[in-house]
């Protein structure tokens, strides 16, 4: 992929993100590590939309949060990507969205069940991180995150949002997508009360394992850009 490919990813990936419901004003943001150079990563720009990415006002980002192309305003929460790219060398793709049921699921300190299939794909998949519900504006705060994210598909930050990672954009969307369906799902089974059992760990971990790959990823996102492009 060439970076304008990259780029262009990341602006279908905002306005796919808006019409799921992820946006929150200007707040939340994606980045893209650059495949021929791991050390910097394109990243959206802060003031504007999810859907207002343009090749133009992406930023390239080096891994101690220092803007080293662009002219735009960087994001203060910056450094959730760098520091996750420091400890992940597997991610390609960080994104942190303010998605109401998995924040609302957050507060209740309750672990992700696999009541639905998307809850499958994060089974034992999920971190949490409990620091604070302020904004994440510093090294030290970025790597908690990190640390609470470990090896997982993504972190809840407690009262706050998500962070979602993955090794493409495709993965990434769909993933944080799915996350907040399987918030939802949980919830809305958790409140009716009395829950049945879950499947037995074998068939969730079959089913986690049959709709992670990444062709799946990338056939739903396609269909998801699709779907914007028909409605812009």
């Amino acid at each position: 992929m060439t970076h304008d490919d990259i780029k262009q990813q990341l602006i279908w990936a905002g306005k796919v993100l808006v019409g799921e419901g992820q946006d929150d004003f200007t707040r939340g943001h994606i980045s893209f590590r650059l495949p021929d150079n791991p050390s910097l990563f394109f990243m959206k720009p802060h003031s504007v939309g999810l859907d207002e990415i343009t090749m133009e006002n992406i930023l390239t980002i080096d891994l101690e949060g220092n803007v080293v192309a662009g002219t735009s305003r960087r994001h203060s929460e910056v450094y959730i990507h760098s520091e996750i790219f420091k400890a992940r060398p597997d991610v390609n793709c960080v994104l942190h969205t303010h998605p109401p049921y998995s924040i609302a699921l957050s507060a209740t300190g309750r672990a992700m069940r696999a009541y639905s299939q998307p809850g499958a794909l994060f089974f034992e998949s999920v971190g949490v991180y409990t620091d604070t519900i302020n904004l994440i504006r510093t090294t030290g705060m970025g790597a908690g995150v990190a640390k609470a994210l470990a090896s997982n598909r993504a972190v809840l930050l407690k009262n706050h949002g998500v962070v979602v990672v993955g090794a493409s954009v495709a993965e990434t969307v769909v993933g944080v997508i799915m996350l907040e369906n399987a918030a939802q799902v949980q919830l809305l089974t958790e409140a009716a009360g009395d829950p049945a059992p879950e499947f037995p760990r074998a068939d969730i971990e079959k089913l986690k394992h049959d709709i992670s790959r990444p062709e799946q990823f990338q056939i739903n996102f396609d269909y998801l850009v699709r779907r914007a492009k028909r409605r812009a």
